[in-house]
């Protein structure tokens, strides 16, 4: 997994196996968690017509949906992939972070 961009505080944005994952930070009140999604063929497309734009109004739908709430009707709910792939995207932002800081 390689980082491609971030909007601090907001999303990072990495590819793995030629997908696109966006892992956004969420925080309501005092819960805070990522939620992290593989980018669908129509997110896709729109992030390439788009850009970062897209991404962070991605990002923003996401953190407003609260799809981590038992009762939220979220269309992301279902699509969260953070537990399979937490792990090798903590060792991606490592390494962007390093490379940031040379």
């Amino acid at each position: 997994m390689k980082i491609l961009d971030y909007e601090p505080q907001l999303w990072y944005l990495a590819e793995s196996d030629d997908a696109l994952f966006l892992d956004v930070n969420c925080n309501h009140s005092f819960l805070g968690y990522s939620w992290m999604i593989q980018l669908s063929a129509e997110e896709m497309n729109r992030f390439e017509t788009r850009g970062r734009e897209y991404l962070s109004e991605l990002a923003q739908e996401i953190h407003h949906s609260a799809p981590i709430v038992a009762g939220s009707t979220s269309r992301f709910k279902g699509r969260d992939v953070t537990d399979a792939m937490n792990d090798e995207m903590l060792t991606a932002i490592e390494a962007w972070d390093k490379r940031k800081s040379n």
